[in-house]
C-alpha cells in the first residue's frame, strides 16, 4: 500500500503499560504502520516533566515499553522505533523553538492547568519550566522528522494545534517553508474505563496490565465494579452502570446484547458474567501475552532494536537539523 505520509508519535515510559494504553493508542499504531512511514519514540525526556525527582526506574520502564510495543505487533524493520534521549536533536530543536514560542501559548494549553489541579495534594511539584514547556518539546519531536501526520485522540487536538502554530511562526519568521503543518489522524480508539469505573490510570491503581497472564487478568476482572443495587443473581440488573458490561461491549461484541438482556432479567449472575468476559479477553490477548513472555527473556535483542532505531532516527534528525539551522542563520 502506498504511504499517505510520515507519522511521528510517542509515549512516556512512566510505568507498566496497561490495556487502556493499548486500546486507546497502540492498537491504532499497529494498523497505521501499514499505511504510513512511522517514527515511534519512547519519549523518556517527556517523562521527566512530572517524574524528574525519581528516575530510578526510568531505564527499566523504557525497556518494558519497547517489549510492549513489539508484543503488540509493531515491526522494527517497517517502523523507526527509538528512545527520544538517544537523539540529541530533540532537545536542541526544543531549545531553539522555545526562544520564539510566546508564553501565553503555553499557558492556555488545556491540560497544563488540568494536570496541575489533578496532582494537588500529591508530592509532585509541576510548577517547573520543563512542565510548562513540554508542548514545545512535543512540537520539536514532530517537527524534527517533518512529520505530516500525528495520530491523536480528540483530547489531544489542542497540543497538535499548538505545534501547527509553532510551525507557521517558524516558517514565517525565517521566510522558508522548512516544516509542513502536521495533520491529525484521529484514532478509532476503544476507551476502556478502569476496573473501578474511573479513567484507567496507573495513578489510580485501577488498571489491567498489558500482556497480563490469564491468572492476572482474572484477578483484575474479578474486582470490577458491578451494579451496586444488585444483591442476588435473580435481581434485575442495570448493565449501563456495570463496568463488566463496558468491557463486554469491547471484547465480546457478539454476545454483549444477549448478556445485557439476561442481566436485566436476572438470568445471569455477576460472577458468571465476569468469567465469560475473562475467557473472551484471554482468547483475544493470548498471543500478545505469549509474545511478551518470550521477548522479556531477550533484553539484548530489545536493546539492539532500540539502537537500530536510534541510528535511523539520527540520520534523519541530523539532516533536518542542518536545514533548520541554515534557515535560522546558525552555524
Amino acid at each position: 500500500m502506498m504511504n499517505k505520509g510520515r507519522i511521528f508519535s510517542g509515549m512516556q515510559p512512566s510505568g507498566r503499560f496497561h490495556l487502556g494504553n493499548y486500546m486507546g493508542a497502540l492498537e491504532n499504531w499497529v494498523r497505521l504502520q501499514h499505511e504510513y512511514e512511522c517514527f515511534f519514540s519512547i519519549v523518556d525526556l517527556h517523562a521527566l516533566t512530572s517524574s524528574y525527582a525519581d528516575t530510578s526506574k526510568l531505564q527499566e520502564n523504557v525497556m518494558e515499553m519497547a517489549i510492549d510495543w513489539l508484543s503488540a505487533g509493531l515491526d522494527p524493520e517497517k517502523n523507526v522505533i527509538f528512545v527520544q534521549s538517544h537523539v540529541k536533536e530533540h532537545a536542541e530543536l526544543a531549545l531553539l523553538l522555545g526562544m520564539s514560542t510566546p508564553l501565553g501559548w503555553l499557558e492556555r494549553v488545556p491540560t497544563y492547568k488540568d494536570k496541575i489541579r489533578d496532582l494537588e495534594g500529591t508530592n509532585k511539584d509541576l510548577h517547573t519550566y520543563g512542565f510548562l514547556g513540554y508542548p514545545v518539546l512535543m512540537a520539536a519531536d514532530i517537527m524534527l522528522y517533518k512529520a505530516t501526520c500525528v495520530p491523536v485522540g480528540e483530547d489531544q487536538s489542542a497540543h497538535l494545534e499548538l505545534t501547527r502554530e509553532i510551525v507557521r511562526r517558524f516558517n514565517y519568521m525565517y521566510k522558508k517553508e522548512v516544516f509542513p503543518e502536521p495533520q491529525a489522524v484521529y484514532s478509532k480508539a476503544k476507551v476502556l474505563p478502569g476496573i473501578d469505573g474511573r479513567k484507567m490510570s496507573k495513578s489510580y491503581g485501577n488498571t489491567i496490565p498489558f500482556g497480563a497472564s490469564p491468572e492476572e487478568l482474572w484477578q483484575q476482572v474479578r474486582m470490577m465494579t458491578t451494579d451496586p443495587k444488585r444483591i442476588k443473581k435473580t435481581d434485575p440488573g442495570d448493565p449501563e452502570v456495570c463496568i463488566v458490561y463496558q468491557f463486554q461491549k469491547v471484547f465480546n461484541t457478539e454476545e454483549a446484547n444477549d448478556i445485557a438482556a439476561k442481566c436485566r432479567a436476572g438470568e445471569i449472575g455477576c460472577v458468571q458474567c465476569k468469567k465469560c468476559l475473562a475467557e473472551k479477553m484471554n482468547c483475544m490477548l493470548a498471543d500478545i501475552h505469549l509474545k511478551r513472555e518470550e521477548l522479556s527473556k531477550k533484553p539484548e535483542y530489545i536493546k539492539e532494536v532500540l539502537e537500530y532505531g536510534g541510528k535511523r532516527a539520527r540520520v534523519e534528525a541530523e539532516k533536518n537539523m542542518a536545514e533548520i539551522k541554515a534557515a535560522m542563520n546558525i552555524w
